[in-house]
C-alpha cells in the first residue's frame, strides 16, 4: 500500500472518530439540559411549601412598570396586594411546570382583582407558579385567597397616610407580632435600595407558618427602606 493511500486511511479514520465523539458529546448535553429544564420546570404537585408573597403596592406604582399598570395604580386605595403563591423546594423552586399552560377562565381572573389588581398578573402567577401546585385552577386561587386571609397585616401598614421609613428587622417584627405563631424566619423581605417591594411569607401546604428553607436566602440587606403612602389618602 503507498504511503498516499496510508496517509488517506488515516485522515478518514481520525475524522470519523471525531464526528463519532462530537455526536456522543452533543447526545450528552442535550439529555443534560433537557433534564436541567425538566427540573427547573418540575411535575406539578411535586414541591415542599409555599411562599405568600405580599407586594407593597405603593412601592411598585413609583417604579415604570407600575406607571403603566393602570388599575393598580389608579386610586384605590391599595396596600400590600398579592403578588402570589409560590411552590417551593427546599433549595430552589419549580416553574412553568405545564407548556403551554391551562388557558385560565376569565371569571377566575375577574373574581382575583380584589387580591391581585392586575388581569396581567393573574395570568402570569397561574402560567408560572399555579401549574406547579397540582391543583385545578379554581382550587389554586381559592388556596391564595385562604392563605391571603391567613396572614393579619399590622396596623401601621394597613393604610399608611405618611410615607413610613423602616428597617427590615422592624418590618418582620410586626408581623410577627400582628400573627400568632409566626417565627421571625418564616419572613423574607425584598427590597430595592430605597424601598421596601415586598414581604414573602412561608408556609406549609396546609398554610401554617412555617421556616424558611436555608436555600432562600435574604434578599434584603438595607438597614433602611421607604414605603411610599398609600394613594387616594
Amino acid at each position: 500500500m503507498s504511503a498516499y493511500r496510508r496517509t488517506t486511511i488515516r485522515r478518514t479514520t481520525i475524522l470519523r472518530t471525531a464526528v463519532r465523539h462530537a455526536v456522543a458529546l452533543a447526545l450528552v448535553l442535550g439529555a443534560t439540559s433537557g433534564a436541567a429544564l425538566a427540573q427547573r420546570r418540575g411535575e406539578p404537585g411535586q414541591f415542599d411549601y409555599y411562599v405568600l408573597s405580599l407586594s407593597w403596592s405603593p412601592s411598585f406604582c413609583e417604579t415604570a412598570s407600575g406607571a403603566a399598570a393602570g388599575q393598580q395604580c389608579g386610586r384605590r386605595p391599595f396596600a400590600f396586594v398579592v403578588h402570589g403563591l409560590w411552590p417551593q423546594f427546599e433549595r430552589g423552586f419549580p416553574e412553568n411546570c405545564e407548556v403551554p399552560p391551562p388557558r385560565l377562565d376569565r371569571r377566575i381572573v375577574s373574581d382575583m382583582l380584589d387580591l391581585m389588581p392586575s388581569p396581567k398578573l393573574v395570568y402570569h402567577e397561574w402560567d408560572t407558579h399555579g401549574t406547579c401546585s397540582g391543583l385545578e385552577q379554581r382550587d389554586y386561587f381559592d388556596l391564595i385567597r385562604k392563605a391571603r386571609a391567613a396572614v393579619t397585616i399590622p396596623v401601621a401598614y394597613q393604610n399608611p397616610p405618611q410615607a413610613l421609613t423602616v428597617s427590615p428587622r422592624e418590618v418582620v417584627d410586626a408581623f410577627v407580632q400582628a400573627n400568632a405563631g409566626m417565627a421571625p424566619d418564616a419572613i423574607m423581605i425584598d427590597c430595592d435600595r430605597t424601598h421596601l417591594r415586598e414581604v414573602r411569607i412561608c408556609l406549609t401546604r396546609a398554610l401554617a407558618f412555617r421556616s424558611c428553607s436555608a436555600g432562600q436566602g435574604r434578599a434584603c440587606r438595607a438597614n433602611s427602606l421607604m414605603m411610599p403612602p398609600v394613594r387616594g389618602n
